[in-house]
């Protein structure tokens, strides 16, 4: 489920290649689904359930980390249960303390304004990095399948490599194109302007 709502939260970020109007529409139409009170609950337990599993992991798997994958399975996995507090965090803050719809342009306030974009730029990029990343290296664990003539290795260096080109895609989305996208005045708060 968390997989899931991941994969339609990068989705919608892509979608902003559209514009910051599209981005929010389509946000709404999925915010139908994920802001459900049910839904939401699930959602979130299932976060603080990563979170907590992961470190656990993080901590119990240390000499059994020998591969690449295995190395990159552990830290992706540190990294997201971080990003996670951060991130829903920063959310949930912003819904709850700050009053402010957390859309698109929540999201890229930090991103187009310097110097906070030398935060939000690897903050942003490490975690859809670390997400595929992760996902690249449960596959390599799981996958026993030749595919098109690819062994399991060469579809997770795939999945990884997609990681890298959806990151990059995604900051040329959410800075207009790299332009930057002007924030409105509700949201400067979040600057400090």
């Amino acid at each position: 489920m968390l997989a899931v709502f991941i994969g339609l939260h990068l989705l919608n970020h892509l979608y902003s290649v559209a514009g910051p109007d599209q981005h929010i529409a389509f946000m709404k139409v999925l915010r139908l689904f994920y802001r459900n009170v049910l839904v939401e609950a699930v959602l979130l337990m299932a976060v603080l359930l990563q979170i907590v599993s992961g470190i656990k992991l993080f901590k119990n798997n240390s000499k059994a980390t020998v591969s690449n994958f295995d190395k990159l399975h552990r830290w992706t996995g540190l990294y997201l249960a971080a990003f996670f507090v951060i991130h829903v965090g920063s959310v949930l803050a912003g819904r709850t303390v700050l009053h402010l719809d957390t859309n698109f342009y929540y999201g890229v306030a930090g991103l187009n304004t310097f110097p906070f974009s030398l935060f939000f730029i690897p903050y942003y990029g490490l975690a859809t990095v670390s997400f595929f990343g992760h996902t690249a290296a449960i596959h390599s664990k799981k996958m026993k399948q030749v595919v098109f003539g690819w062994t399991p290795q060469r579809q997770a260096k795939a999945i990884l490599a997609l990681g890298v080109i959806v990151a990059a895609f995604m900051f040329y989305c959410l800075t207009n194109k790299f332009r930057g996208v002007e924030i409105p005045t509700e949201y400067k708060v979040l600057v400090g302007k």
